[in-house]
């Protein structure tokens, strides 16, 4: 964690960013001080409901316009274009008494407005994802028709990276232990589980997992969204039924879909709702039949990854328990990152984690690593071992990954480099509600939970989202933007993933620009109705830099 003696911490404050020699530090950034750490405690107390800050309702108008526009202007081109320049437009035109690859209607939204700012998506990368980031120049033609690339890069602050905990570096512990797999294990060329054999470094892993979380035993798979999607499809049938909160992840969707179970949603976070859905199903039954469900099966995530807010987990495990359910939850953003010693929302709210049916995560974001798991009791998971098609039929979790999911584990736990792990956690905490609180105060409408490294910046209008990623990619610094339909339409959003790798100066250089760019396109729509005192609070820059990260220690500022 810290610099050999003839390194020293290089502040960002402006262009000198390109100018650092130390790979270390480029890729995880040395403590400055420990001030700038923070304890993540137990809610003793249930979460309040989030208060949802609005803009003035000239920008939902100029928001709905923009589409508009977009959109008719879309039509007349696709007009115009399979009138008189049909050859440009055969992919959905009927050719030789051939159906179209894709109707117009269900492409418009690709042609039309996506394709306009796919500059701002898939940016390539090259190296490692740590502190910085290396975005591979490309020049684009055509409204992003095609690409040619120069042969440069950009050394960019990475706040686009789900590398929470900032295990995502080539020297270390981690990366150590993974040379050493590979020359103990090798590495999978191809074949699934079944073929190739469970190893020792596979059982090791997963009980380790299993310990690290609070549960019987684990089972992990080489890849986090095939965890969702073919969990359910063992676990379900069509005489089951799943309610499942409106805003899960695609994968939650995906699987259940596949499962063939009934499926209800319930509004997110809305724990009021859910009890009186639950009860209606109870009472009717299964359509036609109206016969008892085989099982009910409440879904939700513990971090959701577009709005940055908890669920209410004492809640639902209450629920749970009054109305004989089981509870999934999925933990990909949550754990490793979020509680006092990073075991997700069970530890952050005092659940005991045998509460919780069956407990999935990923591997891939606090861990550095890939796949993800499933943790649930032991019966539960010999009977996936048998059912699941995934260990059958998928790619194994190679030696080298499996490596760095247990010597990252092992520092959080502090079985290896003790006192790192605590650091890495209290640093990833300090972090993300120094960027929120900052953000807040300089007057921008931000969604989410004190202590979720999922940050989401709401831009609303449809032709801000592009211009605030190039313009912070000019400034280099790396982010995420996300719109429709990851998020409703009306919703567009920046979306900063905060990690421990960043130090207190880089949040201080983000902050300046992000306010920057912010006065230039008028995002700083903050009415106070999610503020602490119920007030328009707009700092100045110097202030909030100044003030804001002894006041993110505490969490009368977080209280909505």
């Amino acid at each position: 964690m810290s610099t050999q003696a003839n390194q020293t911490t290089v502040p960002l404050l402006g262009p000198e960013i390109l100018s650092i020699e130390s790979k270390r530090e480029n890729e995880f950034g040395s403590l400055t001080s420990k001030d700038y750490l923070h304890q993540v405690k137990v809610v003793e107390k249930p979460l309040a409901p989030p208060v949802i800050d609005t803009p003035p309702y000239y920008i939902l108008l100029i928001t709905y316009l923009n589409y508009l526009i977009l959109i008719i202007l879309g039509h007349i081109r696709d007009f115009l274009g399979t009138t008189f320049q049909k050859k440009k437009h055969a992919v959905f035109l009927e050719q030789d008494g051939l159906a179209p690859w894709y109707s117009k209607f269900e492409s418009f939204y690709i042609r039309r407005l996506k394709m306009r700012i796919d500059d701002c998506f898939s940016r390539p990368t090259t190296g490692v994802p740590g502190r910085f980031i290396r975005c591979i120049d490309r020049i684009s033609h055509n409204l992003n028709e095609y690409y040619t690339y120069p042969g440069t890069d950009s050394m960019c602050l990475n706040l686009s990276a789900y590398n929470y905990l900032g295990f995502a570096q080539s020297e270390g512990k981690c990366t150590d232990a993974a040379l050493k797999a590979v020359d103990e294990y090798g590495v999978y060329s191809s074949g699934s589980r079944s073929q190739i054999g469970t190893t020792d470094l596979h059982r090791y892993t997963e009980q380790l997992i299993a310990d690290f979380i609070g549960k019987e035993d684990s089972m992990i798979f080489s890849m986090g969204y095939g965890t969702n999607a073919n969990f359910f499809n063992a676990f379900l049938d069509s005489k089951c039924l799943v309610i499942s909160d409106e805003l899960n992840h695609t994968s939650i969707r995906t699987g259940v879909r596949l499962s063939g179970a009934a499926v209800r949603a319930f509004k997110h976070g809305d724990m009021k709702g859910l009890e009186k859905l639950i009860r209606d199903q109870i009472v009717m039954g299964q359509p036609k039949t109206n016969r008892p469900w085989k099982k009910i099966l409440i879904c939700v995530e513990g971090l959701f990854s577009m709005e940055g807010t908890m669920c209410d987990l004492p809640r639902l495990v209450e629920l749970k328990k009054k109305y004989k359910c089981y509870l999934y939850v999925d933990e990909a953003h949550s754990i490793g990152a979020i509680g006092p010693t990073g075991r997700g929302v069970c530890e952050l709210f005092g659940v005991n984690p045998k509460d919780v049916d069956i407990l999935m995560g990923t591997l891939t974001k606090s861990f550095g690593a890939a796949g993800g798991y499933i943790a649930a009791d032991k019966w539960i998971i010999d009977r996936l071992r048998l059912d699941l098609s995934t260990p059958s039929y998928a790619e194994p979790s190679p030696a080298p990954v499996l490596a760095q999911i247990t010597s990252s584990l092992e520092i959080i736990m502090g079985k290896l480099n003790p006192g790192e792990g605590t650091e890495r956690l209290q640093r990833i905490a300090f972090n993300s509600r120094y960027l929120r609180l900052g953000l807040r105060r300089l007057g921008f409408i931000v969604y989410g939970t004190a202590d979720s490294p999922v940050i989401p910046m709401l831009l609303y209008c449809p032709s801000k989202m592009p211009a605030f990623s190039r313009m912070m990619l000019q400034r280099k610094i790396a982010v995420v933007v996300v719109a429709y339909p990851a998020t409703p339409l009306i919703e567009s959003r920046v979306r900063f993933c905060m990690s421990a790798s960043l130090t207190k100066e880089d949040i201080d250089y983000l902050l300046r620009h992000v306010n920057e760019v912010g006065e230039k396109l008028n995002l700083k729509l903050n009415t106070g109705k999610s503020s602490w005192d119920g007030k328009v609070q707009r700092w100045d820059i110097e202030d909030v830099i100044k003030k804001t990260p002894e006041d993110c220690k505490h969490d009368k500022y977080f209280v909505d």
